[in-house]
C-alpha cells in the first residue's frame, strides 16, 4: 500500500510527544522566561534580514533549501504528513531529530506546534526548508520539557516527504488559511 506509513503515525506522534513533553520545572532550565524571550526576539529580528529568509503573516520565518517538483501536493488541515526533521534551539543545541533516529515522522497537522502547521501548510512534497518559529508558535512560556526551555525560538530543518488525506475527511481544512 502506498501510504503504509500512515499506520505508524500514532506511534511516531507519541515519540515526539514524549520527547518534547516533560515536567514544567525542567523547561525553565535553559534560563528564565524573560531572558529567553528577549533572546528569541533578537534572533528572529536579525534572522528576518538574512538572505533568503521569508516571513509568513503568523511570524514564522523560513528559508527554502530545496524545492520539490512543481505541482507537488501541499498538505491541509485534514492531511497526515511524513517528514524528516531536526529541531534545535537558536544556540544550535539539537533537541530532536528523525534523521538521527533513521525513521521519518508521521503526524497530523493539528498535532504539532502552530509554527509547524503554518510552515508545513505552505510546503509541497519534496521541499526542504529551514523553519524559524517564534516562542508563541512553539512551546511558549511552558517550554517543552527538559530539552526546550520556556520562551525558546525553535529552528527546524524539515523535509516534506509525503502527504496523505485521511479517508472520509473533507479537503481544504482550516490550516491552509490560518498561516
Amino acid at each position: 500500500m502506498r501510504y503504509g506509513w500512515v499506520r505508524t503515525a500514532a506511534a511516531a506522534a507519541m515519540t515526539l510527544v514524549l520527547v518534547a513533553c516533560g515536567g514544567g520545572e525542567d523547561a525553565a532550565a535553559g534560563g528564565d522566561a524573560a531572558s529567553n524571550l528577549a533572546a528569541a526576539e533578537a534572533f528572529l529580528t536579525k534572522n528576518a534580514t538574512a538572505e533568503g529568509i521569508q516571513t509568513l503573516p503568523s511570524g514564522v520565518q523560513y528559508k527554502i533549501i530545496k524545492s520539490g517538483p512543481a505541482g507537488g501536493a501541499k498538505p491541509d488541515g485534514n492531511d497526515l504528513v511524513l517528514v524528516n526533521y531536526e529541531g534545535s534551539l537558536i544556540d544550535g543545541t539539537v533537541f530532536d531529530s528523525s534523521f538521527e533516529r533513521g525513521q521519518p515522522y508521521a503526524t497530523h497537522l493539528d498535532q504539532v506546534v502552530p509554527g509547524w502547521t503554518a510552515a508545513l501548510s505552505q510546503m509541497k512534497v519534496g521541499d526542504e526548508w529551514m523553519i524559524y518559529i517564534p516562542p508563541a508558535l512553539g512551546y511558549g512560556e511552558a517550554g517543552g520539557g527538559a530539552k526546550i526551555p520556556s520562551n525558546a525560538a525553535l529552528v527546524f530543518r524539515v523535509q516534506l516527504l509525503d502527504v496523505a488525506n485521511i479517508p472520509g475527511a473533507p479537503r481544504g481544512g482550516p490550516t491552509s488559511t490560518q498561516v
